[in-house]
């Protein structure tokens, strides 16, 4: 059934009309047009979709947009240009295709904000429910080390 949502989404409230069932990933591309929340897999299993609900991390391919009404959704978009794992990303020239990277950037923050100095095995076994079909992974991990603390 096609419903009426209001959505809080970086801080700002949207009002959109979608199925309630309808995937929160397709609500915010589509009808939104934040286009940084990437579509992957759609089984909530690449981690390209990975946003962030309240602080926590969420494939949005699995969210239904019904679930996510009164909480405060983050994307990509959301996180200031400035941020740590931002510039850590592009000092390290972390992406190749840069498809995973939002997905994994989110992933990291949420991290970030439940442990503000992980260990490096914490930092790996957090992201590695993420794909990157480019293998950048060595960097991905040197980039969040150096955003916790200027590790490499």
């Amino acid at each position: 059934m096609v419903k009426d949502f209001e959505l809080r989404i970086n801080g700002r409230v949207y009002r959109v009309r979608a199925f309630e069932d309808e995937p929160l990933l397709w609500v915010i591309r589509e009808r939104l047009r934040l286009t940084g929340t990437k579509f992957g897999c759609g089984i909530g299993v690449c981690g390209a979709c990975t946003l962030l609900v309240g602080r926590q991390a969420v494939r949005s391919c699995l969210l239904p947009v019904k679930d996510a009404v009164g909480k405060e959704i983050t994307t990509i978009e959301g996180l200031p240009s400035n941020h740590p794992l931002k510039r850590t990303w592009i000092e390290l020239q972390v992406p190749q295709c840069g498809y995973c990277q939002p997905g994994q950037i989110m992933e990291a923050y949420a991290l970030l904000l439940e442990n503000p100095r992980p260990t490096r095995e914490q930092i790996v076994q957090r992201l590695s429910s993420h794909l990157c079909r480019c293998g950048t992974y060595n960097r991905i991990v040197r980039a969040v080390e150096r955003a916790v603390g200027g590790r490499t």
